[in-house]
């Protein structure tokens, strides 16, 4: 059934609506367990469109396998896809530190206390997101350190590649995860491929993962696939790599590539004088979870991230 979450009248007779799909047994005995699967805080992230896609047809697909209920949001900020932004358009607020939100607030506030009061009592919350237009990263689950010991055996049946435990001085406190975690509502970010993109492979394990949680719920009878043994990795396991010049980065590696301290992992070139500025090394052993996009560098800019342990 798909309902209005938040309507809110705009200027020249538009209206913004944010919608979610309750997926539920045609008989509900009032104890069923709920997920909530939330997209689009951001506007220019479409590969929780994909993934909300496939669980919706999947579950129509096999309604007798739900026995609870899925609540689906896919476009928490719709006019942000609209536009093909990160931000709410307009106010160029960034939708995901105004939780738990206001009532009295202004649009974004409004909206984000609707979206938070309607998932209210949810056992479980994933928020699915892509990473920004820049870098691409492997399919991963966050979690914020204090929170592990209640997450992980949920973060566990999502098919990723990576759970990436951050610390909780460095999360952000309006979040939709930490907001949700705070009132009891376990909560975790999942974030694979890069901005403006849909990598179905990835998008197709993640669903696979959903499917393997709502499983371990008590909400999905049917058959799931075993999700696949995830590295549990800390800030202090994943070394960044950093520009010291500006250009165009020109990669020689790949996303899931292993590579040794001192490898070349691509270079940085001047398209004017035709010349090297800079060769790019691997800073440490591990293997390749996030990788530089976008081409056009400056010095500073992100370039790849390593992840320590895995193959050791």
């Amino acid at each position: 059934m798909i309902e209005t979450v938040v309507s809110v009248d705009l200027m020249v007779d538009e209206e913004l609506k944010v919608k979610k799909n309750r997926l539920a047994p045609d008989y509900l005995n009032g104890d069923e367990r709920r997920l909530c699967i939330v997209s689009g805080l951001y506007g220019d992230e479409l590969q929780g469109q994909y993934i909300c896609y496939e669980v919706i047809k999947k579950i129509k697909e096999e309604y007798d396998n739900l026995q609870g209920i899925v609540d689906v949001y896919p476009s928490l900020n719709p006019m942000g896809l609209d536009s093909k932004t990160r931000e709410i358009p307009g106010s160029g607020m960034d939708m995901n530190v105004l939780f738990p939100g206001s009532k009295t607030g202004a649009l974004g506030e409004y909206t984000a206390s609707c979206v938070f009061d309607d998932i209210k009592g949810a056992d479980v919350c994933i928020d699915l997101h892509s990473s920004n237009m820049y870098v691409h990263e492997i399919p991963q689950v966050r979690m914020n350190s204090d929170k592990v010991e209640e997450l992980l055996p949920i973060a566990e049946c999502l098919n990723t590649d990576m759970i990436w435990v951050h610390p909780s001085t460095s999360v952000l406190n309006g979040s939709l995860a930490y907001s949700l975690n705070e009132i009891g509502v376990k909560s975790m970010v999942i974030e694979s491929a890069s901005a403006f993109r849909i990598e179905q492979d990835y998008c197709n394990r993640i669903v696979d993962g959903l499917f393997a949680l709502m499983k371990m719920l008590g909400i999905w009878k049917g058959e799931t696939i075993a999700p696949r043994k995830m590295h549990i990795s800390t800030d202090e396991d994943v070394e960044y790599i950093n520009a010291e010049s500006s250009g165009i980065f020109i990669p020689c590696i790949r996303v899931y590539d292993k590579v040794k301290k001192g490898d070349e992992i691509g270079t940085i070139v001047n398209v004017i004088t035709g010349s090297k500025e800079e060769i790019v090394y691997a800073t440490a052993d591990g293997m390749i979870c996030s990788i530089r996009e976008y081409p056009v560098i400056e010095e500073g800019s992100l370039i790849a991230r390593i992840v320590g342990g895995v193959y050791e």
